[in-house]
C-alpha cells in the first residue's frame, strides 16, 4: 500500500466515495503546498463533494465575494442541477448573477466537482 493510500484510508476510512477519500487526500496536500482553498472541489468542512455542500451558509464569504452580491451586500442563492450539470448563483434580493471573479471561481469548482463525482 502506497503512503498516500495509507494516509487517505486512516484519515478518510468513514468516507464510503473512495474516489471522493483519495482526491480529499489530494487536495489537502496540494492546499499546504499554496492551492486556492476556493479551487478545491472536495468540502475539507463538509467531507463531501463541493457541489453538494455549497449550498451551505458556511460558504457565504462577503471578503472574497464567494456567494456573495457585493451590490446588495447579502448572501446569493446557489443551484445545482446535477442531471444537466448547471450551476447557477443569484443574489437573494436583486436576483442578478454577481459578476464577480469568485462567482466564476465558484461555478467552475462545482462543475469540475459534478464532473469527478461522475467519473
Amino acid at each position: 500500500m502506497t503512503t498516500m493510500r495509507k494516509a487517505t484510508a486512516d484519515r478518510y476510512a468513514d468516507v464510503a466515495d473512495r474516489s471522493l477519500a483519495v482526491l480529499r487526500h489530494a487536495e489537502d496536500a496540494a492546499e499546504e503546498n499554496g492551492l486556492d482553498p476556493f479551487e478545491r472541489i472536495t468540502c475539507r468542512l463538509h467531507r463531501r463533494w463541493i457541489h453538494q455542500c455549497v449550498h451551505s451558509p458556511a460558504r457565504v464569504v462577503p471578503i472574497t465575494g464567494h456567494r456573495w452580491c457585493r451590490d446588495c451586500e447579502c448572501p446569493a442563492s446557489i443551484s445545482v442541477d446535477q442531471l444537466l450539470g448547471d450551476v447557477v448563483i443569484r443574489c437573494t434580493r436583486c436576483l442578478r448573477v454577481p459578476a464577480t471573479a469568485a462567482t466564476r471561481q465558484l461555478v467552475r469548482a462545482c462543475r469540475a466537482s459534478l464532473a469527478a463525482a461522475t467519473a
